[in-house]
């Protein structure tokens, strides 16, 4: 499994604290697309797809969620819970997100544009391919 955990920089003192990311310096890719996921109701789950060719870092930027991961081979579920850790999810994994705490978000960052060509939203057929 190629999913890791990737730290981001963060800073705080007397005023509060400051995450940063500078992309290619901080994570291993420059950021083309961002969104986030939020107001999640309880008992959902998000995500459940791999893709093709894309790689993600997901962060909770408030509250906490499960992200659960499917190389073909290996399963894991990792807990989000710190706006200075992120999830490098890597292309030909299947992943979904679940366990939202209330007032979760979990903010995406993409290397690259919104592609639906790129999408395995089919488990069975994310198996016959990674399985």
């Amino acid at each position: 499994m190629k999913s890791r955990f990737i730290p981001i920089p963060h800073f705080g003192d007397h005023r509060g604290d400051l995450s940063v990311i500078e992309t290619v310096k901080d994570i291993p890719f420059e950021v083309k697309r961002v969104f986030w996921n939020y107001n999640v109701p309880e008992g959902k789950s998000r995500g459940a797809h791999a893709h093709k060719c894309l790689r993600q870092l997901l962060i909770a930027l408030n509250g906490s969620f499960t992200v659960n991961v499917d190389d073909g081979k290996e399963q894991r579920s990792f807990i989000l819970d710190s706006p200075y850790m992120g999830l490098l999810v890597e292309p030909g994994e299947w992943s979904s997100e679940d366990y939202f705490s209330p007032g979760a978000v979990c903010l995406v960052l993409c290397d690259d544009l919104y592609d639906e060509a790129d999408y395995i939203r089919d488990y069975d057929e994310y198996k016959k391919i990674y399985g």
